[in-house]
């Protein structure tokens, strides 16, 4: 079996999805590809992933080739990251066993990431997870213990425009499962009206499910410029030394923007905002909570966002939870459920009418005398 298309290539993953089209082969320079960049690279459907990098390190139990073979895409390693070079962009490849040929001619040897496979690399790398979580939660505490200022600062925060006081807010990140678990409160979002808030991709989550983001909170290095410019209001995240790519971005593109400068992730931007400014309830979608969370994101510590949910409390809800709670559909139970209450609906209506009451009385007065006369014609 062999796999022909065109190459679309981008050493970021997250800038290559939006210049990948159907059919075309994406070429990637991602180690230990991570779940929500699979996730979208599976959404553009190309017809074959090929990795400059090990797509599996077995460093720990990273999610992205699962998401992957699960999709139906096919994903292969090249033998040497400087195939990534070597192959042009736009080039029309075929994927034939273990090698790739441009024109007939090989242009480098690749090996297939299959189920099977990535199923043994999972299960060699989980064995390594009890180390890391201990490695992990040892650099937080340490983080904790000697920088708490560093961590969640007192910092000022820019007046918004959005109306969050006393509000529900969803804060929308670009993480696995962020489309399935935004559709699971669909309803719930367009009966309550919450304020919307997408942290650099999350605006583009919510965008393609329909929603505009009321704020886009982030360093801006993964929104796309069409939510961008839609309306909403722009945060960028600036680092603690006082570097903001996103500010540059944003001023290239002539759109007003606030800054602000707080330690951790963009996603702990959002929730200390919404925090501070009053939210009433905080729904987060998307949300990085996990050691394979944070792993895929680079990070080797969560001392902010541990602290920034303590901080948050009870008023904090994760929609994948909702997800996991809920994931039935209708039923005959519900439909029964449904059948009755129309009933006793219109049973309801037709007590109350005049008309309807004379004409049960009139049928019951007619049943009374045909079961007289019935009577009668046996009896005497």
């Amino acid at each position: 079996m062999s796999i022909k298309g065109r190459v679309r290539k981008n050493r970021r993953t997250k800038h290559l999805v939006q210049q990948l089209r159907p059919g075309e082969v994406a070429l990637i320079d991602h180690p230990d590809l991570d779940g929500p960049a699979a996730e979208t690279l599976a959404e553009c459907r190309p017809a074959a992933v090929l990795n400059a990098q090990p797509s599996m390190t077995g460093d720990y139990p990273n999610r992205g080739p699962a998401v992957l073979t699960a999709a139906g895409v096919p994903l292969f390693d090249l033998d040497r990251r400087e195939r990534f070079d070597e192959i042009d962009n736009g080039a029309a490849v075929t994927i034939e066993g273990e090698r790739v040929l441009e024109g007939g001619k090989e242009v480098g040897r690749c090996s297939r990431l299959d189920g099977a496979r990535v199923e043994a690399l999972r299960t060699e790398a989980e064995a390594k997870t009890q180390r890391l979580l201990l490695d992990f939660a040892a650099n937080t505490l340490e983080f904790i213990r000697t920088q708490p200022e560093i961590v969640l600062p007192s910092v000022p925060l820019p007046e918004v425009e959005a109306p969050i006081r006393g509000r529900h807010v969803v804060i929308v990140a670009r993480g696995a499962g962020s489309h399935g678990d935004l559709q699971t409160i669909r309803s719930y979002i367009q009966d309550v009206r919450p304020v919307l808030i997408g942290v650099d991709g999350g605006a583009d989550i919510l965008a393609a499910e329909g929603f505009r983001p009321d704020l886009i909170v982030g360093d801006l290095d993964s929104a796309g410029e069409t939510v961008l410019r839609s309306g909403a209001e722009i945060l960028v995240h600036a680092y603690a030394d006082g570097r903001s790519p996103g500010a540059e971005r944003a001023e290239r593109l002539g759109l007003k923007h606030h800054t602000v400068s707080l330690p951790g992730t963009s996603e702990d931007a959002a929730l200390t905002l919404a925090f501070e400014k009053g939210a009433e309830l905080i729904v987060m979608v998307g949300s990085h909570t996990n050691l394979p969370d944070f792993l895929e994101k680079g990070r080797h510590g969560m001392a902010s966002t541990f602290l920034t949910r303590l901080k948050v409390g009870d008023r904090l809800v994760d929609a994948k939870g909702v997800r996991m709670l809920y994931q039935g559909g209708v039923g005959f139970r519900h439909l029964a459920y449904v059948l009755g209450a129309a009933v006793l609906a219109a049973c309801g209506v037709l007590a109350v009418s005049p008309f309807v009451r004379g004409v049960l009385r009139m049928a019951g007065i007619q049943f009374i005398l045909a079961l007289r006369d019935a009577w009668r014609a046996v009896f005497g």
